[in-house]
């Protein structure tokens, strides 16, 4: 799968991208992550990619010319795949939405900076906006990796456990179970018995249990109808 990220400041993502999972998966050719600085195709000799907003108030907004360029010579007019603006008036980035944006071959994901884009740019060149939370940030670089990263973990062979994405929190509409590994005893807090049974039966029994009680108690609103449990196995502390 390939992401064509546009952006004004391709610097501040690469760091996160040549970093862990997401770095093995680009040597592996799993993901391509392309960064496309959108000042590479500005007009004039001061790169200029901002200008004052017609009706006056504060703040500068990202001019039309430069993304509409920038995208239709990396992706085509129009372009040959979904085009994503990361921002806070798009819809709320969830998991599901990651599962199926990890089935699309090709990605475009424009990261807006101070106010915004021109209007223009919605309206005549973006498939869809992309909030990943009811707060707003200085660009939308961080949205992208968030996105990217997310969407990533769906692409088979990405993770080292093909199921592991679908165990993650969220993933199957649950918080995720507790996780412990060594040594077995700290402090006087052990592990829960049964995770050292060696039944994997009752382990995925109560793996289960800990992720409705996770929810129940901290996530609610994810339950939609599943009924409330009780705990059967104590957890020392």
């Amino acid at each position: 799968m390939q992401f064509d990220v546009f952006t004004l400041f391709p610097g501040v993502l690469r760091p996160y991208l040549d970093s862990s999972i997401l770095q093995r998966a680009q040597q592996n050719d799993l993901i391509k992550v392309a960064l496309h600085n959108i000042r590479d195709w500005t007009f004039d000799r001061h790169h200029v990619t901002d200008d004052a907003p017609y009706g006056g108030g504060g703040g500068m907004v990202m001019k039309v010319e430069p993304i509409f360029a920038a995208v239709e010579s990396v992706l085509g007019a129009p372009p040959s795949c979904p085009l994503l603006y990361l921002s806070p008036q798009g819809k709320p980035f969830t998991t599901a939405i990651a599962r199926e944006l990890a089935q699309q071959p090709r990605l475009g994901l424009l990261c807006g900076r101070y106010e915004g884009v021109d209007e223009r740019v919605i309206e005549h060149l973006v498939t869809e906006q992309i909030s990943i939370g009811d707060y707003v940030l200085t660009g939308g670089e961080l949205p992208a990796l968030v996105l990217i990263d997310a969407v990533s973990r769906f692409i088979p062979g990405v993770l080292g456990d093909p199921d592991g994405a679908e165990e993650d929190s969220f993933g199957n509409g649950l918080l995720e179970y507790p996780h412990y590994t060594r040594p077995e005893e700290f402090r006087g807090w052990r592990v829960p018995e049964v995770l050292i049974s060696g039944n994997h039966a009752l382990v995925a029994k109560w793996r289960r249990e800990q992720s409705l009680l996770r929810t129940q108690k901290h996530r609610p609103d994810l339950l939609n109808g599943e009924s409330k449990v009780q705990s059967t196995t104590k957890t020392k502390e």
